[in-house]
């Protein structure tokens, strides 16, 4: 399986996917629709060797085009954003599901041998929790009253606290926003075609994915970067709730070999596997630490004390599956991977949309 193509390869985690699998031998083609909110006015620039087909992936006859001689395929096309996938419903359910069935309706009576497809941490809700007995709930959603009375945490439904713990693949879906709805879908989709037409298929639950080359001035991409683009635009990160919310946050250059393993290891097909770095931090504590990596420690964040529609509290991967499976081991931590962020930050250009993005939100009611 040598000829790899790319749904969505000039977006952030594509390009690095597309290293890894050059750098390992691989050939690589690209399908990618250019889209201005991730790509803003930059030209793509491919390595050398690689195909660039600029479509949408709801074009049937682009697809076809994109798929031929290709042995495996790594779909990563979509939009991406919890918030935004709120209010623009169809152009997620579009981008994301459709794209997926116009893709896997290409792949019918081709001889590819495999596919892997981006799913989220996000179609947990919710992640794991324990109870003060010891036992595990992964049944948890937080009542709206509470949110809107600044009771942040869930709790059990007899009223006692909870402890997040880290969560596992086994931990039931509970799909709080669109962007969940439309990311269980498209590895449904997947796993449900691999199944029929005896194609290996694979489905990587992405936790927070960091890095440099992220799109700075797309307000509803990863948080990180929204953080820095406030810093170097000289204003606080916005941080929603009281900060305490615990993430996980996996370089991208982990993300891009977990890719490269979900292609190669052939006992992943039929699987859905948490990528992540197994490390939970407190989004308050995290801006922080990229205020000082920036050397503007004076910029607290901005806590807002207000919730958006869709956000979740906590959610952590456990990823004992994916060492089992893919021999996955995350080689770069968020604690000292920040500087390299920051220089890459300070050299790129940084337009800062944050405001305009709480704005859309609040006017539609989505912010309580």
């Amino acid at each position: 399986m040598k000829q790899i193509l790319i749904t969505g390869g000039c977006g952030f985690i594509g390009r690095y996917v597309t290293e890894e699998l050059l750098a390992q031998g691989y050939s690589v083609r690209i399908l990618d629709s250019l889209i201005d909110q991730v790509h803003g006015d930059a030209a793509a620039a491919t390595p050398d060797g690689v195909e660039l087909i600029r479509a949408d992936v709801r074009d049937k006859a682009a697809v076809s085009e994109a798929l031929k001689g290709i042995d495996g395929v790594v779909h990563l096309a979509a939009e991406v954003g919890v918030g935004q996938s709120m209010y623009e419903i169809a152009r997620y359910v579009g981008g994301n599901d459709l794209g997926t069935a116009v893709l896997l309706e290409a792949m019918i009576d081709l001889p590819i041998k495999r596919i892997v497809v981006a799913s989220s941490m996000s179609v947990y809700g919710e992640g794991l929790y324990q109870t003060a007995d010891g036992t595990h709930s992964g049944s948890i959603r937080r009542k709206g009253a509470d949110i809107k009375a600044g009771r942040w945490d869930p709790v059990a439904p007899d009223g006692s606290a909870l402890t997040p713990f880290p969560t596992d693949e086994q931990k039931p879906v509970d799909l709080a926003s669109i962007y969940a709805l439309t990311k269980y879908a498209q590895e449904k989709s997947v796993l449900i075609f691999g199944e029929a037409y005896g194609v290996d298929a694979v489905a990587l639950r992405l936790f927070n994915v960091f890095g440099p080359g992220q799109a700075l001035s797309n307000p509803y991409t990863g948080v990180l970067a929204n953080f820095a683009s406030r810093l170097i635009n000289g204003q606080p990160p916005t941080i929603f709730e009281d900060g305490k919310q615990k993430r996980d946050f996996v370089h991208v250059r982990d993300v891009a070999r977990a890719f490269r393993l979900a292609l190669e290891q052939k006992s992943a097909a039929g699987h859905v596997i948490n990528i992540g770095s197994g490390n939970a931090y407190a989004i308050a504590d995290i801006a922080n630490m990229l205020a000082r990596a920036m050397g503007v420690p004076e910029l607290q964040p901005e806590i807002m004390n207000k919730a958006r529609s869709g956000d979740i509290r906590n959610c952590f991967a456990d990823i004992s599956k994916a060492r089992e499976l893919l021999g996955f081991e995350p080689q770069y931590r968020l604690e000292d991977s920040l500087d390299e962020l920051a220089e890459w930050v300070r050299e790129a250009q940084a337009v800062d949309r944050g405001a305009e993005m709480r704005r859309q939100l609040e006017e539609r009611g989505l912010v309580s």
